[in-house]
């Protein structure tokens, strides 16, 4: 057998156990493997195949490791446009209702209708925005 086959088929193993494990740690280590495989293939020794897995998987678990875990915590994209006003905070300026109403979101003054067209919300009060339809806020308490 190949001086490379082990090294690919511990490669793998560890791609196996990066997918059932998602800690981003066996994986780095299985691109390290490949490199000592690739030592392997074109003639490197034993010592050098040793040499090039443990540099390379210090090297991919101190590079490659921290770059895929920040990727995987950046917040998610910043909402704009109507969508940034779902989930905010309104006040009622005119009372709101099946037909009518006005609140003031973030500084703006939006039409208005209950989320429930059978509810009705008074001046004053503060109302959350569930959805946009158009231009109008569609709101509850």
């Amino acid at each position: 057998m190949p001086d490379w086959v082990p090294w690919i088929i511990g490669a793998a193993a560890l791609v196996v156990g990066e997918v059932f494990t998602l800690g981003f740690i066996l994986g780095p280590i299985a691109l390290a493997a490949l490199l000592a495989a690739l030592v392997a293939a074109v003639g490197g020794g034993l010592l050098l195949q040793l040499v090039v897995f443990i540099v390379g998987s210090v090297a991919s678990l101190g590079f490659v490791r921290p770059l895929a875990t920040r990727h995987l915590r950046t917040p998610a994209h910043t909402r704009t446009g109507t969508a940034a006003l779902v989930g905010a905070r309104a006040t009622v300026l005119e009372r709101v209702d099946a037909d009518h109403g006005l609140v003031k979101i973030g500084g703006e003054t939006w039409t208005a209708r209950p989320f429930d067209d059978d509810h009705v919300i008074e001046v004053g009060s503060r109302v959350d925005v569930l959805k946009i339809e158009g231009a109008t806020a569609l709101v509850s308490e």
